[in-house]
């Protein structure tokens, strides 16, 4: 596969967001699938996997970590601290943690977990409006200088937190939603990312399964699918929203590609240092997304879908409560 750099780190074009495989959208797949599937993302160019302590909690890193240790040297793993946990019941709980004992803390049972010796790129998952940005920075700092850590990363950072942060130790990548239906990052983040030569990383390119036409207004989601209590998953806005997938239904029809296709080679298209990471459970919806990658959509072609999607105003706001407060992803 095609090889994209987030700051100085170089990683395959399409990554693989891991979440999906323990919790967040229903039954997870059993383990002994997931780890095949994570394996064979390998086989197939992957080397960038991003996983958080707070996915499960831990099983998620669990997974990943035996998935991967076979090949560990040949692969990039992305983690995340700053969720705030039950530890004694091990479950998600509202709120954050930040605080630069409690990141060492995470690191090093991330690292067991993970059955490395080192994390490749290390985000914080929120931030903490309880603790300074300058230490959570200078607390990565040190684990770097440690050899704990290579890289760090944000996630759903404001620009002004990027660049505080990074002015203590220099910000690898930021990792948040970007896609045909969530557009927003284009205008608050870009520039700032592109001028401080900071990679981007969107999760959900695919809009949690909507974008490729998987989910419609009579879809019922499974116990456990946090989509159920998502705004923009209500009866009403999937309704509204099935415009969207309808047009870019036809887009892909127009280049003979699949809906999944046209989504990601767009986010791909917008600038070099962007590295999508969708998720799945199935093997051909994997090797559908990794041939994303080779998906080439001409100037004249980027103009079109840009003037298609422009016109379809997106219902449903993209979080509840509950994921603001820190106990959803």
């Amino acid at each position: 596969m095609q090889k994209r750099k987030l700051g100085a780190l170089e990683v395959s074009a399409i990554g693989l967001g891991c979440l999906g495989l323990t919790n967040a959208y229903g039954q997870a797949i059993d383990k002994a699938g997931a780890i095949a599937l994570v394996r064979a993302a390998v086989e197939r160019g992957v080397t960038f996997f991003d996983t958080a302590e707070g996915y499960g909690p831990f099983v998620n890193e669990e997974l990943v970590g035996e998935a991967l240790e076979p090949v560990r040297r040949q692969v990039v793993i992305a983690t995340k601290f700053g969720r705030a946990i039950d530890y004694a019941t091990g479950k998600r709980i509202a709120g954050f943690n930040s605080r630069p004992d409690h990141i060492r803390k995470v690191v090093e049972a991330s690292l067991k977990r993970l059955r490395t010796d080192f994390i490749d790129l290390l985000y914080q998952h929120r931030v903490d409006p309880a603790v300074p940005i300058e230490e959570v920075a200078g607390t990565v700092k040190e684990l770097i200088a440690a050899g704990k850590v290579r890289h760090f990363g944000m996630s759903e950072a404001s620009t002004e937190m990027v660049r505080r942060a990074h002015a203590v130790q220099p910000v690898t990548a930021l990792e948040s939603e970007y896609s045909l239906w969530w557009r927003e990052p284009e205008e608050t983040h870009f520039p700032t990312l592109e001028e401080l030569g900071i990679g981007f990383v969107p999760f959900s390119p695919l809009g949690r399964g909507f974008l490729v036409g998987a989910i419609d207004a009579g879809s019922k989601f499974k116990d456990g699918d946090q989509r159920a209590r998502l705004p923009r998953f209500s009866d009403d806005a999937r309704r509204a929203n099935q415009v969207l997938v309808d047009r870019i239904a036809d887009l892909a029809g127009q280049k003979r590609v699949t809906p999944a296709q046209i989504a990601i080679a767009f986010v791909l298209a917008q600038k070099p240092w962007i590295v999508p990471i969708p998720g799945t459970t199935k093997l051909h919806r994997l090797e559908e997304n990794i041939a994303a990658a080779s998906v080439s959509l001409s100037a004249a072609d980027l103009r079109d879908i840009d003037q298609a999607i422009a016109a379809i105003p997106v219902q449903g706001e993209r979080y509840d409560e509950a994921s603001k407060l820190g106990v959803a992803r």
